[in-house]
């Protein structure tokens, strides 16, 4: 994996080949799109609705717009990206049946990241009456920039519904290493990266 990342990062990063156009939506403050740039020859753009974040990924040169990912994608033209990156924002993110279309619209593949509600400490967590809080989901319920949480499974039938295809699926355990045993993903990842498939066209909004 790609060194000076988030683990998830770095393995976003390894999959995205050298020379692309870039569009990383809920960008932070820039990590990703800063290494591309830096070590891949990768150029793009960042999107973030933080203004401390947009900011400091300004200061570190890199290209980021701050716009709302819910309501404002129709200012991207179609085919302008080769990968656009979503990572770990979906669960943030008001209206993802909306979103993931666009995004298949403006890049030629995607990358989603996600963590998992179904992880099987968070299933204890629950059975204990208590909500999970882990490494992959740090916040306390009330003080949580998540809107919506989902398993892997229920995320596969999602994109499914939207039109994707999954090319690709890197379960993460706890330790952010790729899951041995992938069919029992679902149970045994905290997280998992995508890399998924342009919808067809009848499902593009």
């Amino acid at each position: 994996m790609s060194p000076g990342l988030r683990a998830d990062l770095a393995l976003v990063a390894d999959l995205i080949p050298a020379g692309s156009r870039v569009l990383d939506l809920g960008c932070g403050q820039g990590d990703l799109l800063r290494h591309l740039m830096d070590h891949k020859r990768c150029t793009g753009t960042g999107v973030d609705s933080d203004d401390e974040q947009v900011l400091r990924a300004i200061r570190r040169g890199v290209p980021v717009i701050e716009l709302d990912i819910d309501t404002d994608m129709g200012q991207f033209a179609d085919g302008t990206y080769d990968t656009v990156v979503l990572s770990r924002t979906i669960q943030a993110v008001r209206h993802p049946g909306r979103l993931l279309p666009q995004m298949g619209r403006i890049g030629q593949r995607c990358i989603v990241s996600v963590p998992n509600f179904g992880w099987w400490r968070n299933r204890v967590s629950v059975l204990r009456g208590r909500m999970p809080i882990s490494k992959d989901l740090p916040y306390t319920w009330y003080d949580s920039p998540n809107v919506r949480y989902t398993t892997l499974a229920d995320l596969e039938d999602f994109f499914a519904d939207v039109g994707f295809a999954v090319e690709q699926r890197i379960p993460l355990g706890d330790d952010q290493r790729p899951v041995r045993f992938p069919r029992t993903a679902n149970l045994l990842a905290g997280s998992a990266v995508y890399v998924l498939t342009r919808p067809r066209p009848d499902q593009r909004s």
